[in-house]
């Protein structure tokens, strides 16, 4: 059995390949001037969409944080809406008898002709 390249792959393939499976990238680089090493990097990462993260039991705790934040939040928005709503419904019916009063006086004002 030969192994057989798929030349029409696409980007989006690769990316929903990486996503599914994962990807982890171990890398050591030494800059060095005329023989002397100046800088030294040890990379470690690890690229995977979150499903797959947490499959692996990567990242569980900062999910579990994020989540509870936007939970929190959600509730918060929903409170501020409702408090915001029933204060648009005040001011709503303040203006509008602003409004009628306005009217009536400028109806007393206007001199029939």
């Amino acid at each position: 059995m030969e192994p057989v390249r798929n030349t029409n792959a696409t980007l989006v393939d690769l990316l929903d390949r990486i996503l599914d499976k994962g990807l982890v990238i171990y890398a050591d680089v030494i800059v060095s001037m005329a023989g002397i090493p100046l800088i030294g990097i040890n990379l470690r990462a690890a690229v995977a969409g979150m499903e797959t993260m947490l499959k692996y039991g990567v990242m569980v705790d900062w999910d579990e944080k994020a989540r509870a934040w936007e939970k929190d939040n959600r509730r918060e928005k929903k409170s501020e809406v409702s408090s915001i709503g029933s204060r648009k419904v005040v001011l709503n019916r303040r203006s509008q008898v602003a409004r009628e009063k306005n009217r009536s006086e400028m109806r007393i004002d206007c001199p029939e002709s």
